[in-house]
Formats: C-alpha cells, sequence, structure tokens
C-alpha cells in the first residue's frame, strides 16, 4: 500500500510558513503563460485551486484577467499573494478545500495540484474538475512525468495512467511532453488541454 503524508491543512500551512515549498518556482509557469498569451477575452472565468503563492494569478491579473478565483486550503500562500498584488479582489482569495467548491468556469488551471494530492483522490480530482467547468470548459496546465512512487508530493504519473484518469470526463485535446518547461524540469512536464464532456444523465 502506498504511504502517503497527512496533506490537510496544517502540513500544507506549515510548508509555507517555513518556506519548504521546492515546487515554488518564484514565477509563472512558461507553458501557462504561453497559453494565456493567445487568449484575447479578458473576462472569462478561471480558477486556479491548490494555487499555493498562485504567480499565474498574478500574471494574469497583470494582463488585464480580472475574473480569477484563487483557491488553496492553506491560508498563507493567499495572504502572500494579497501582499504581493494588494488590489486583488480579497472575495476572489478563497480558503477552503477543493472538493467542497462548487462555483463553476470557463477554464480551471492545473499547476503543480494534481501532484500534490494522495493518488488516491485522482479519479476524485477528475470528477470535480468537470463538475466545476461550464460546459466545453476547459482544464489547462501541465502534470508531471515522472514514475509514481510512495514519495511525495510530489507525486507521478504517466501519459497512459492520465488518458485513463480523465477520459470518462473530458475530451482530450492536448496531452504532450511541454517544449517550454523550466530547465528543472525539462522532459518531465506534460502540457494539457481538457475540455469537458457534456454528459447527460440517465
Amino acid at each position: 500500500m502506498m504511504k502517503t503524508n497527512k496533506l490537510n491543512q496544517n502540513y500544507w500551512e506549515n510548508n509555507y510558513i517555513n518556506n519548504k515549498t521546492g515546487w515554488n518556482i518564484g514565477y509563472v509557469s512558461p507553458p501557462i503563460e504561453n497559453y494565456f498569451n493567445q487568449i484575447n477575452d479578458k473576462g472569462i472565468s478561471i480558477l486556479i485551486p491548490g494555487a499555493g503563492n498562485a504567480y499565474e494569478a498574478e500574471f494574469l491579473f497583470g494582463k488585464g484577467f480580472k475574473n480569477v478565483t484563487v483557491l488553496d486550503i492553506a491560508k498563507q500562500p493567499l495572504q502572500n499573494l494579497q501582499k504581493r498584488i494588494p488590489p486583488f479582489p480579497k472575495k476572489q482569495l478563497i480558503q477552503g478545500n477543493f472538493f467542497d467548491h462548487h462555483t463553476k468556469y470557463d477554464i480551471i488551471i492545473e499547476q503543480t495540484f494534481f501532484c500534490a494530492l494522495n493518488p488516491e483522490s485522482r479519479i476524485s480530482y477528475a470528477k470535480k474538475m468537470s463538475e466545476l467547468l461550464k460546459d466545453n470548459g476547459k482544464l489547462i496546465g501541465v502534470l508531471f512525468n515522472f514514475p509514481l512512487t510512495d514519495v511525495g508530493p510530489p507525486y507521478g504519473g504517466s501519459l497512459d495512467e492520465y488518458k485513463k484518469t480523465f477520459s470518462k470526463y473530458f475530451q482530450i485535446k492536448i496531452l504532450e511532453t511541454c517544449y517550454n518547461s523550466i530547465k528543472p524540469r525539462q522532459g518531465r512536464e506534460l502540457f494539457i488541454i481538457f475540455e469537458k464532456k457534456n454528459i447527460v444523465s440517465k
């Protein structure tokens, strides 16, 4: 059986307070920056779950995307973002559990959130992502591409696993190796664009 840490609020809060944030690159991830540089509609609704210090939100806010919601189970990273960007609307900074969230969005950004969850939660993650997206909404971002072990977070995964995990709820538009990852992650990230399937309940 896989050994997993107690990935609760206290675990993450302590990591941020003690600066144990090795996943934190200090700026927007280049694949995500490149994607949104091609989006002209600044009015779309965007969710960044498990956002941490949310450099993606900082980037988007600076580009004129004002309908960006940041969600994290820990309070400290939300406070960090508020200090960096005082004009960012406080009502769009939500401390809470992703699985308890209910608002619907046009786009959800995946950036080091999936890999931080216990792997047993992955099917539930895919289902919840689908529920939080509007019709034809998209889940975009990056997933790690290295073997899944019992050491984490971050927990790895593979292209084949991701196809199996997400294909019930999403049309897989893009699932390929990132060409513009940061140097330490080159060859270890997959860029994704998954479009929500409109499943009719019977």
